[in-house]
């Protein structure tokens, strides 16, 4: 085998065998989530032929949120971990860091803020306690995240209303 061919097939198989690694990771995050009995990330969907997609319920324990479950979908890149996974919230929510399409304001997975070594299940912890204590000093909607800071008992009206409305329902242990 001539020195090109080699060094060309080399570099193949190196990087067929991080790419599978690169796989893995959110497998193992997986196994290791659902191990553990996370009750704040509950119903974790995952197409087996696509193991960069989950969905999953968020169940939050504090009000305003805590009478209803949020459907989330987390999508790896492919050059995870390397990149942050995004996360999406296909439920509505009534929220100051979350916007009207899903999108949250999470530093953790920011890409200024991300680190490889983060496991998904930091990220799931990190996303529940900003559920649960929204941060109106980074907003995605400032309209809530003002009525939050002037007018708490709005806010928690208005959100425990629209959580009632659109959340789905909480999952029974």
């Amino acid at each position: 085998m001539s020195t090109g061919r080699h060094k060309t097939k080399l570099l193949h198989n190196l990087f067929n065998s991080s790419t599978n690694e690169m796989k893995m990771k959110p497998n193992q995050e997986l196994d290791d989530i659902r191990k553990s009995g996370m009750k704040h990330f509950r119903n974790i969907q995952v197409d087996e032929s696509n193991i960069l997609t989950w969905q999953g319920l968020i169940v939050p324990d504090c009000a305003p949120y805590d009478k209803g479950a949020f459907r989330i979908e987390i999508v790896f890149p492919a050059e995870y971990p390397f990149k942050p996974p995004k996360i999406t919230f296909k439920t509505k929510i009534y929220h100051p860091n979350i916007d009207e399409k899903g999108q949250v304001c999470l530093p953790i997975i920011s890409v200024e803020n991300w680190k490889p070594a983060t496991r998904t299940c930091q990220v799931i912890q990190c996303l529940i306690a900003l559920v649960n204590m929204p941060q109106p000093e980074h907003p995605l909607r400032a309209d809530l995240a003002e009525e939050y800071t002037k007018d708490r008992a709005k806010f928690m009206k208005n959100a425990e209303e629209f959580t009632k409305k659109h959340s789905e329902k909480r999952p029974v242990d």
